[in-house]
Formats: C-alpha cells, sequence, structure tokens
C-alpha cells in the first residue's frame, strides 16, 4: 500500500486485461506485453552499507534522530519510519480488508472499474498506449482526502462493507503522521515548519492498493516497474 499526496493533475489510464485473472489461467508461457528483460537480467546489489535508513519517530525529540531524519531526506530521499503511533489494528484492518477485496470474483471488483481518463478505481496505473509494457500487478486507487471534493464514491468498493471505514481511518493516521514529519522536516531545513506543513493541510492524498499474483515466469515480470515519484509519498 502506498499513500500519496499528490499534486496537479493525476491523469488517467486505459483498461487493460486484469492480471489476477489472467495468473489464474495457470499460463506457462506469460504474454509478452508483461515480459521485461531488464528485470530477468537486472543486477541486485548486495552491498550492506547501502542500507534503507530508520527513523523512530518516538526519538525524533532528540537532536541526534533529527539529524538520522535529516541526512536520510538529504542523501537517500526516502527512508522507512517505525513506532509512528499508527495502531496496529488499524494497520492489520487495511491488510484483512485488502485482501477481501482482491479475492472477490472479477465482476464484484468491476463495479469500481476505472474509467477512461481516470486515475481512481480498479485497474492499473499510468497505461498511456496500447503497445506499452505492463506491470504484473492490479491496483485499487482511491483518493480519500480532501473528502470534499475529493471523494468519487463511485470508485469506493461496498464490499467488504467495512473497506471503506478502514480506508477512512488509515487515511487520517497517515494525514496524521505526514503533517507531523513535515513539520520536523521544515525545523531541520530551518524553515517555518507551519508554513511548510500547511502546503499538506489540504492536499490530495492518494491511497493506493496493490495485488502481484503468482507469476510462472516470475523473473521476467516487475509487479511494479522501478520508478520515481514527484509526490510526497507514506
Amino acid at each position: 500500500m502506498e499513500t500519496k499526496v499528490l499534486f496537479g493533475g493525476l491523469g488517467g489510464s486505459l483498461p487493460v486485461e486484469n492480471v489476477q485473472a489472467l495468473a489464474s489461467n495457470n499460463l506457462k508461457n506469460i504474454p509478452s506485453r508483461y515480459i521485461r528483460p531488464e528485470a530477468e537480467f537486472g543486477v541486485v546489489s548486495v552491498d550492506e552499507s547501502l542500507q534503507i535508513p530508520v527513523i523512530d519517530m518516538s526519538k525524533l525529540d532528540h537532536d541526534d534522530e533529527l539529524e538520522k531524519l535529516h541526512l536520510a531526506c538529504k542523501h537517500w530521499g526516502f527512508f522507512q519510519l517505525i513506532n509512528h503511533g499508527v495502531a496496529a489494528e488499524v494497520m492489520e484492518n487495511m491488510k484483512i480488508d485488502t485482501q477481501e477485496f482482491f479475492n472477490l470474483p472479477l465482476e464484484e471488483k468491476m463495479v469500481c472499474a476505472q474509467l477512461p481518463n481516470h486515475i481512481e478505481g480498479y485497474g492499473q496505473v499510468a497505461v498511456v498506449s496500447q503497445d506499452q509494457k505492463l506491470d504484473w500487478g492490479d491496483m485499487l486507487f482511491l483518493l480519500p482526502l480532501p473528502a470534499v471534493p475529493s471523494r468519487n464514491m463511485r470508485f469506493w468498493p461496498t464490499n467488504p462493507l467495512s473497506l471503506g471505514e478502514t480506508v477512512d481511518k488509515y487515511s487520517m493516521e497517515l494525514h496524521k503522521t505526514m503533517i507531523h514529519l513535515m513539520k520536523l522536516i521544515a525545523k531541520n531545513l530551518g524553515t517555518d515548519p507551519g508554513m511548510l506543513s500547511s502546503l499538506f493541510e489540504d492536499g490530495t492524498q492518494g491511497v493506493k492498493l496493490n495485488y502481484y499474483p503468482p507469476c510462472a515466469e516470475a523473473s521476467k515480470v516487475f509487479g511494479i516497474a522501478p520508478h520515481s515519484d514527484s509526490t510526497d509519498l507514506i
């Protein structure tokens, strides 16, 4: 799962075949649109010194942890956040409801399918041409915040019944965490914490739920292709 604070146009995505349904056919050879030669021959780094920074949010009132946060932002651009205060129950409910949604029959999931020129809904993200290489995965993309005018309930599943409430609680908790982090990042930069965090108070928040089915040729595909994000990502 990813939570993004997005700015500007969200774009859209062309409808493509459902990967979960494709995988259920027990294909021996998957369609060429999913084959990524760079996946099979990619080099995996084994340099143990290149470990993603881990930031303990419960210790960010100490200068040494603030310095770790500053260096992670400066040299990496991302980090793993622990002891962030989001309740384990909130995160576990997201996992359970997400799994229940993707376990539904295809026709039930398609009730929430993306529409032309919309990124929200059930499908794949950023498919812009008929000959484009595709990810081996499906996703459900929702815009929980701000509730007005971002939410389009046309794309929000009603099965499982608890999913809407679960996403609501999860998104609110992550929003609070993100605002707190922005204030701390501003402090590290010597700028006004309130000014930086205010830029994100009413930002558009997107929650992307990803599902990666088993693949008979797993070494040749990407669940999500390598990419960069021009958003605040939690």
